[in-house]
This record gives structure tokens, sequence and C-alpha cells, in this order.
């Protein structure tokens, strides 16, 4: 794992000039590689590449980027892990072995990029990465990014001509041509998704590569753009052509799968262990482990003291039962509090997932212990773990029946009595239903209910809803038109076979990648601690896409969401260890607002204050503020989007 940066000159420079400026630009993002740095330029064709190291693979000098190929052709400077890359060498050794100096998957690449071309190669290629590589010969840079969007890669073209790319904005920002500009369509996208979803940006004329997509600029300028990997694509032909296993055969397949991407992902020569929260995807990951490795695993969770928000008695459960080295740590509100002056620094563009104060703490209790850990996440999205997909499947069914006036008439009641109070009057309730199926927050998740889907008219307008924080970020965010995303198709594809999976494959394009693989790389990155999602190999996301639904989403005895991977998880682990309502990696927010982190916010959401900024409408906010205040709604997360870019845009304009 490591930080990468440069840029395409526009106006000659020395190459002492463009070393520098590709150095200052590295190590901004000097928290993504501490162990080395280095530089290369070619003032001549108007090119540098930066690079900041975290050795993982090959930690001698023979491993250090930016790395020239054997025949002199390329340059590159990458940030990622190239899992099958052993494989990759026995391939190239058997048509003509090259000379090697290492044995660094970068040296590997390289060498496919001479033998087969980089268009060719990138199809080969199992990993994660975001991919900076010169090609000498056709004078032309290009920028690749991984299949699923593991690897951040930013890109763009400044007012001097200069064309930038970096792994993070700060590298961009450390460029002495930078002029920022703040991108308000963006921002209304951010307001709604609690993340700038890629392409865009929040600077004008700054993007994000999109997943399984690569650049070339040339000297002249010119763009061509291309994808050598498309999620939609794959989605439609395994509807179109998989044939359905059966459940036994089905769960071999996937164990076979997911125990081949670990045992490549558990390749290290630093110390390695793994996030476990007790749930289904962390505890399978964890599971696989030990069966594949030779000593105990290395096993990382955190707790929180309040009730309704702690996995971590769960985590410690399985881990003694799979037999981990494990390690736990209960923050207090104290401790998760002080995580968030820091987040506009770690996500260095707005971000305003609650989750990412718990991921930052876990992230940098492992880092203590071991320099990569694998993560369970993209079990929910690949195998509809969400609880907006069983709405979809079986609430839907039902509730479209009822009248729509009836509909609204009864979303209206669940709105007039406040969260705390559905939560108090369901307690005698929950208090005669097992442990393992109580519901922590129910208020909450009625209110949702109420406001996301009893009202709605169609899934389409159900799913937008229910990933929307903002309902009308246009409303909020002055000056601004909020660009289309694949959220605004409102007709399901019809080559998709039913609306579960529509929602499955838009949550795959969107939210995953511009949101859950966002918060953990930049707070795992931040303490130099290399993440890796064995879940997100391309094979197990193509093999997903062909299983039928009834084998993620099951009815009856044994059934609920994610029903194949539970079935492999049962194999290892006891089913009563892990069955229990879905709670997800969330803080007590809404109380923190209302308490300890009162005064910060009411600063950043004075409405002077907002007023002389000109960004959000005050009034909009105010309202938001007060009716959270007043115990009537839960307001946390949309205030929280608005805190966050106010923190943001207070931290980069010091």
């Amino acid at each position: 794992m490591c930080g990468i940066a440069g840029y395409l000159s526009h106006a000659p420079e020395t190459d002492a000039q463009m070393r520098e400026t590709a150095r200052r630009m590295a190590l901004a993002i000097a928290h993504r590689g501490p162990d080395s740095h280095a530089e290369w330029a070619d003032a001549e064709r108007h090119i540098a590449l930066g690079h900041r190291r975290l050795a993982i693979v090959d930690l001698s000098p023979q491993g250090a980027q930016p790395m020239a190929s054997h025949c002199g052709r390329y340059v590159v400077a990458y940030n990622g892990e190239i899992y099958n890359h052993p494989q990759l060498r026995a391939e190239l050794d058997a048509i003509a072995a090259p000379a090697w100096r290492g044995h660094s998957d970068t040296e590997t690449m390289l060498a496919a990029f001479t033998r087969w071309g980089i268009e060719a190669t990138l199809p080969k290629l199992v990993g994660m990465f975001a991919i900076a590589v010169w090609d000498r010969q056709e004078r032309t840079l290009t920028l690749v990014r991984d299949r699923m969007g593991e690897k951040p890669l930013y890109w763009g073209r400044l007012p001097s001509g200069d064309v930038v790319f970096g792994s993070e904005l700060k590298a961009l920002r450390a460029h002495p041509h930078w002029r920022a500009e703040l991108n308000r369509d963006a921002l209304a996208l951010y307001m709604r998704h609690i993340a700038v979803p890629a392409p865009h940006s929040i600077h004008r004329g700054i993007h994000k590569l999109m997943p399984g997509a690569w650049l070339r600029v040339g000297l002249g300028g010119r763009e061509e753009h291309g994808t050598y990997w498309n999620l939609h694509e794959v989605v439609t032909h395994a509807r179109a052509t998989a044939k359905p296993l059966p459940d036994v055969e089905a769960t071999d397949r996937l164990e076979a799968l997911l125990t081949d991407a670990i045992r490549g992902q558990m390749l290290s020569d630093v110390p390695l262990g793994a996030f476990l929260s007790g749930g289904v995807d962390s505890s399978t990951i964890v599971a696989l482990m030990t069966r594949v490795s030779k000593n105990a695993v290395r096993t990382f969770s955190i707790g929180f003291d309040e009730k309704g928000f702690d996995e971590a008695v769960h985590a410690k459960a399985v881990a003694q039962h799979l037999g981990t080295q494990h390690t736990e740590l209960y923050v207090t509100a104290a401790d998760a509090l002080a995580v968030i002056p820091k987040l506009p620094t770690m996500y260095d563009e707005p971000f305003a997932d609650s989750s990412q104060i718990p991921t930052s703490l876990v992230a940098a209790m492992a880092r203590q212990h071991v320099t990569v850990a694998l993560s369970g996440d993209a079990g929910d999205e690949l195998f509809a773990g969400y609880n907006r997909y069983l709405l979809a499947e079986r609430v839907w069914r039902q509730l479209s029946r009822v009248p729509m006036p009836l509909r609204r008439a009864a979303a209206g009641a669940v709105q007039s009595v406040s969260p705390g109070a559905w939560s108090a009057m369901a307690r005698p309730l929950q208090a005669l239903l097992p442990e393992h199926r109580r519901h922590a927050q129910v208020g909450d998740k009625l209110h949702k209910f109420a406001r996301s889907v009893l009202a709605l008219p169609d899934q389409a307008t159900m799913y937008r809803s229910l990933v929307s924080q903002w309902q009308e970020p246009e409303r909020l965010v002055l000056g601004a038109q909020e660009p289309r995303t694949p959220l605004d198709d409102a007709d399901f594809d019809p080559r998709i076979a039913s609306a579960v999976e529509h929602m499955s494959l838009l949550d795959q394009q969107t939210y995953l990648p511009d949101d859950i693989l966002v918060k953990v790389d930049r707070a795992a990155m931040a303490v130099s601690l290399e993440t890796r999602v064995p879940l997100l190999d391309h094979r197990i996301v193509e093999f997903a896409a062909g299983v039928p639904m009834a084998q993620k989403l099951r009815n009856g005895p044994g059934g609920g969401t994610k029903w194949l991977l539970r079935e492999v998880l049962y194999r290892h682990v006891p089913r009563t260890m892990i069955e229990r309502p879905k709670q997800g990696f969330a803080v007590p927010l809404a109380a923190w607002l209302r308490g300890p982190l009162r005064d910060w916010a009411e600063a950043l959401l004075d409405p002077a204050r907002l007023t002389r900024e000109g960004v959000f409408a005050p009034e909009l906010v105010g309202q938001a503020w007060q009716s959270h205040l007043a115990g009537g709604r839960h307001l946390h997360d949309r205030l929280w989007a608005v805190l966050m870019f106010q923190a943001w845009q207070e931290h980069n304009a010091a």
C-alpha cells in the first residue's frame, strides 16, 4: 500500500523543479507510505511521478518506486497489491524469463506491460490498485483504477494546463499551480449521499477515476478514456447466462472462491491480521483465514459501553471459538469525540458516514500490532444483507396493495410520535423476545420506514429515498444543480430479474466505492495501515452476480439475509453465535449532538455564519437543528453531513 502523485507539466521546467514538485505532492500524503519515498522526472517530456512507500511485499530497495521496466519503456508509480503476481511471474517465466531484480508485484506488473501491453495486462490482474504509468515510447500517461474502486485516484487539469493526479486531494493541493473552487453541484450530491460520488469531487475541474476504468493523456493534452471491466455488464451477463447450482454445490463453490482469495490476500512480508465485529461478513473472513494460516490469526474489535451500540462481546465469542489472538478496546465517548477534530484532515473531501469514527479507532488500534488488516466489507452489497432488500422483497409486496391515502395517513401518524416514545413503548414487547431478535433504536427505524417507505409510490423511489439523507439537496445548497447519477434511472433494468437485484447492483456501483471503501481506506491509511477486502476479488463479485436471489434472501426457518454467505460461515461457527438483528458499526451520534457536541455543532450551524458563507440555506439547517434538539425527530445523520462540510471548509480555509 502506498501513495502516488504526479503531473504532466504544460510549461517548460527543469528536472530538479519537477522532482521537487512531485516530492511536495507525495509528501502531502506521507501517511500512506511512511517507509520511504522517491521521485522521478523527465523534464524534456514534461512528466514527473512521486511515490510514498508502505513496504508490504519485498521490503528491499528492489521493491521501491517509481520503478522502470527492464526494457526501459515504462515507468510506474502505483498503490495497491496484485495478489496473483506469483502466478503471473510463472506465466512470464514460461514465455521468456525476465532477469528479475526482486520479488515485488510492481516488477511483475511492469514485465507484464512489456510482454502484453497495458490494456491487455489489466484484465489479468487480480488485486486492488491505482496505477500511473508513463510510456516513454508513446509519450503518454495512463491512469488505472481497480475494478471495484478499492483504491482512490483523483485527477484533473489545472487552470495552468498542468494535468495532476494523486491518491488523495492533499497531493493535488500541494501543486504550486493549484487553484481551488468549490463544486456546489457535487456538494448537492454529497448532501444526499453523505459522500461525493465518483466521478465528481468537491473541487470543480477535479475528478475521481471510475472503478474499472483507465485514462490516457498525451503531451498535447489529448485524453482517451476506456474501461477494462464493467460491473453492470458483469451483472446483466450473469443474469442471462448463469446456471444456478444446488444449495450445497453453491456453498462449496463460494467457500472455495473465498478461501483462494483469502490465501492470496494473506501474502505479506509484514504482520497481518483482520477486523472482527462478530457479524456474518468479518466472521466468515476470519474463519477462513484460520483455515489457511499456520499461526493464530490476529483479530481486532472495539466496543462501546452505550447499550445498543456494542458488538465487541459478539466478536470476542467468535474469536474464542476460532482460536484467534484477539485484541479488543472499549472506548469511551471522550475517546470517540477526540477523533472528530481529525476527520477533516483524514477525509480530505467532505465525508459524513458517522461510522468513520469507530472505523478510525479500530484502525489505529490494529496498527499498533500489524501493518495489514483484512476486512469483511462488501458482503451486504454482494449477497443482499441490507434491511432495504428485505423491505423490497417482502414488505413492499403487501404494502403496495394498501391504497396510497391510507399509507400517507399511517406515515403521518407514525411520525407524529417521537422516536424516543416509540422505543419506550416497544421496550416491554422487546423484553418478551429472545435476545438475538431484539432490535436497537426501534423508534428511529419506525420513523425511517414511515418517511422512506410507507408513503412512496414504487420501489425505485423507495430505494432512492432510503439511501438519501437530504431529499431535496438543491434547496439546501445555494446555487447548486444536482448532477444525475445511476440512482436517477427510475425504471429498473429489465435484464436484471428483480428490484432487489437492481438495488444490490446500485449499491455496488455507488454506496460501496463512494462510502464504505472511502471510509475504510482513509481511516486506515491515516495511520499507515493497509486494508484488504477479500469479498471484492472480482471472481467472487462475478460469482455473486449469478447467484439467484433465493440463495441470498431466503424465507422460512433457517433463512434470512445473506443466506449463502451464512451457510459458508455456519460450517465453521455455530449459527447461535451469529444470529441476531443487524446492528451496523454505529455511534450514539443523536445523543452526542444534544449533549457533549452541542456547543461545537451550534458554532458551525450558527445562522449568521451560514448566511455570511452563502453555501447553505440557513432556514433549512436551522429547522433541522431545532427539531433534533427538541427530540421530536432524530436528524443527526443529515446534520452530520452539514457539520462535516463546515468542519472541512474551516480546515481547508485555514
